[in-house]
């Protein structure tokens, strides 16, 4: 018989909170009636703890009178909204910035202060308890928790067990309950900031209203140590709960996002996020204003590779932050957006000045949307540059703001000249998005005109993909790694999905002169837009972009297009991909692929499941004007297409939507360009994002990248990646057939011995 059982699971979670120094109360002894009780309601409708509340208020705020403590006490038990996911941010806004009250002084004039709910900067000045089987009632629902955690009396955490030793309540049965709750006792949940679904062996954390794909593990303790052989529920109870990072996720790492279809998502750090945000910001008062009780910490981890430390080499005010690596899909955009507010925040920082740079304007537009959804995580509106003369204007502030640019818009005014000094202050801080990148070149370029316009700024680099060994420009001006978070340890976490990969390019039956040749050499034929057509005529880029786009060529692709994409459908729903070698063979895809599929045309934006999605302008053909569009008719059907229920399934591009553009339901990606290296990796990652069951991306190859592949992988191993960015198709078939082989064999005898 099993010695395990939840009771016993229940029991370790409490001693390790108490390990973190919560009190810990049985659920029985805090009811209505009990010489310990902490609530009065016989029929357990209450759920915040009145006098534990109304004492750390009191205690919080000595100077505020009864009445603004009366009046903070009812704004904050009595929040109205009509979803538990719009009163659970009115509450959070109120626990991280307190609440706007107001009492009447003695000489009778109104007098308007922040009541703190929390306090920040000395966590044992809080009440922390725990209560194990926490009943609740509300409606005709009587529901019982299994530990439920309050900070101040706030119930901020609640915790569902499960027993590993029945096979019938895993942890995703933990999660269902978390589900039901919600639904049925949401008062519970107006106040809280983490749920935790565990069967013991296994642990989630999550946030309210997050589906299951969203549920993570927490790997990490304190940052500094291995936990790989630690029970996962020990993990993530001492990891998250212990004092002082409990109060920095609070306050640093929750956001909640609108969506462009007007849903409010609520949004926490994942332990990867965290750590790097963490370890950015000391490395950021290193390097910029040389604190003398810089605290520092690191972590690293065999199984997959996480690391987030010091960074070697960082010297005091060296203005070099470091890199922060994250693979693509890992929420990197959402970790520049923690750090900026991190940043933002210190007060050792003295109100700072955060530039964020990227080399091309839908990548600075894209970064932008994200941060200025955040906008209560930065506590102020980013702005956008939108001109050089704009940009000087938006950085000669004397302190504050968070600046978006392209770095070409550190242009001076005549070629040659060096750029004018913009602010000598050491409170700027430069974001730079993939920093890798070869065109901001930071020695002789862009970069440079950035370094003299803010002389004294610090630089930190974020990047998807990793810096090639023989990159020491980018070395010079961000130092090195601080934070890894490799496509290994993403895949494990379930932060992305992973990538398979299927050559197509033997199916096509291509006459010889069909096949395209790629040269060694064509990577800098191909960089950049596309040439003048009679530049274009002498170039590698020509005749290779004329055997890619050949008529018979393109009927085919359009063709096995069309058939692998259904027969995809008809077993994963998702939406596609087409990565095309020029806007003219977008166009003439499109064309084939209608002729095939007349339904997937549609005439207006609003219309049709297939579109081509590149700029162009009145000079182009005529034939390609219906597929030029405006930037805000394109970023239209950027949203129906990150809509999974819309009917827009497919899109063709050439440049647009390879690198930060977010579509989860985004699942088979099919590429007919050359690419390779850094661009390669970024592409490719577009479905490797995490979606309701999404099993994993495909990318299929009519153009052979696979050489490229290796070789990208060979960068990323080289840089200490764990991981293969694409998995063979063919490999996961066979091991599929292996197991079922197995199973057969397994079975047959089960019923052999039966017989």
């Amino acid at each position: 018989m099993s010695t395990f059982s939840e009771s016993i699971i229940e029991q370790a979670s409490l001693a390790w909170l108490e390990f973190e120094r919560y009190a810990v109360l049985h659920g029985p002894v805090t009811s209505p009636g009990e010489v310990t009780a902490e609530r009065s309601d016989p029929e357990y409708r209450e759920v915040i703890l009145e006098r534990r509340l109304r004492q750390a208020l009191s205690d919080l705020n000595p100077k505020l009178p009864p009445e603004a403590l009366e009046d903070a006490y009812r704004k904050l038990t009595g929040v109205q909204a009509s979803s538990l996911i719009e009163r659970n941010r009115a509450v959070h806004n109120m626990l991280v910035s307190g609440i706007t009250v107001e009492y009447r002084r003695d000489d009778g004039s109104i007098a308007g202060a922040q009541a703190q709910v929390i306090d920040f900067s000395d966590p044992d000045a809080n009440d922390w308890l725990v209560i194990n089987q926490f009943i609740v009632t509300e409606g005709q629902h009587t529901r019982r928790p299994d530990v439920v955690v309050f900070l101040n009396g706030l119930p901020v955490a609640v915790i569902e067990l499960k027993n590993p030793a029945d096979e019938n309540a895993t942890i995703w049965s933990a999660f269902q309950q978390l589900q039901t709750y919600q639904a049925q006792i949401p008062s519970l949940f107006n106040t809280n900031a983490v749920l935790i679904a565990s069967d013991g062996l296994q642990a989630r954390i999550g946030a309210v209203g997050a589906g299951k794909e969203w549920f993570k593990p927490w790997r990490t303790i304190s940052g500094h140590d291995d936990a790989a052989h630690m029970a996962e529920l020990e993990v993530v109870l001492r990891g998250v709960f212990e004092k002082r990072r409990f109060l920095d996720l609070l306050r640093y790492f929750i956001v909640f996002e609108e969506t462009d279809g007007g849903k409010l998502v609520k949004k926490m750090a994942g332990y990867h996020q965290f750590h790097a945000v963490n370890v950015a910001l000391e490395e950021t008062l290193r390097a910029a204003v040389l604190p003398d009780d810089a605290q520092r910490h690191g972590f690293a981890d065999d199984s997959g590779r996480y690391d987030a430390g010091p960074m070697v080499g960082g010297a005091a005010g060296d203005r070099r932050v470091g890199v922060v690596w994250h693979t693509q899909g890992s929420g990197k955009s959402l970790t520049m957006a923690f750090y900026a507010g991190r940043v933002i925040l210190a007060p050792q920082m003295q109100n700072p000045t955060v530039v964020v740079i990227t080399d091309r304007n839908d990548l600075d537009d894209q970064l932008f949307g994200t941060f200025a959804r955040c906008r209560e995580l930065l506590r102020q509106p980013p702005v956008q540059a939108a001109d050089r003369a704009d940009l000087r204007a938006k950085l000669r502030v004397a302190s504050g703001g968070v600046v978006f640019t392209t770095i070409q818009k550190f242009l001076p005014e005549e070629r040659g000249d060096r750029h004018p000094v913009l602010s000598e202050r050491r409170n700027i801080v430069v974001i730079a998005d993939e920093a890798h990148r070869s065109q901001y070149d930071f020695i002789d370029g862009f970069a440079r005109h950035m370094r003299d316009a803010l002389p004294n700024a610090s630089f930190i680099g974020f990047t998807g993909t990793p810096i090639e060994q023989t990159d020491a420009n980018t070395r010079a001006v961000f130092g090195d790694y601080i934070s890894v978070y490799d496509i290994q340890r993403a895949v494990q976490d379930g932060a992305t999905v992973p990538i398979y990969y299927e050559s197509r390019l033997a199916k096509l039956e291509l006459k010889p002169s069909e096949r395209p040749n790629i040269d060694p050499d064509f990577e800098e034929a191909t960089e950049g837009e596309e040439i003048e057509r009679k530049e274009k005529l002498k170039s590698k880029w020509a005749q290779l972009e004329a055997v890619v786009g050949s008529d018979n060529r393109i009927k085919l692709i359009a063709r096995d297009f069309v058939e692998h994409f259904e027969n995809r459908l008809s077993v994963i729903d998702g939406k596609a991909m087409i990565v095309a070698m020029s806007r003219r063979i977008a166009v003439a895809l499109y064309n084939e692929i209608v002729a095939l599929r007349p339904e997937w045309h549609g005439d207006a934006d609003e219309k049709g499941a297939l579109k081509v999605i590149m700029t162009g302008s009145a000079s182009d053909p005529l034939e390609w004007q219906g597929h030029i569009r405006s930037k805000q008719r394109r970023e239209d059907l950027a949203n129906r297409f990150r809509d999974a229920g819309d009917p827009f399934k497919i899109v063709i591009v050439r440049d647009m939507w390879l690198t930060g553009f977010d579509a989860p339901s985004l699942s088979t990606m099919y590429i007919d360009k050359p690419m390779r290296g850094h661009g390669l990796m970024q592409a490719i990652a577009r479905v490797n994002r995490v979606f309701r069951d999404k099993p994993g991306g495909l990318v299929v190859d009519y153009l052979g990248p696979a050489a490229e592949l290796k070789q990208a992988l060979a960068t990323y191993t080289e840089a200490g990646g764990t991981g293969r960015t694409a998995l063979d198709q063919g490999e996961a078939v066979a091991l599929m057939l292996a197991k079922y082989e197995v199973c057969l064999v397994c079975s047959t005898a089960s019923i052999g011995r039966r017989g």
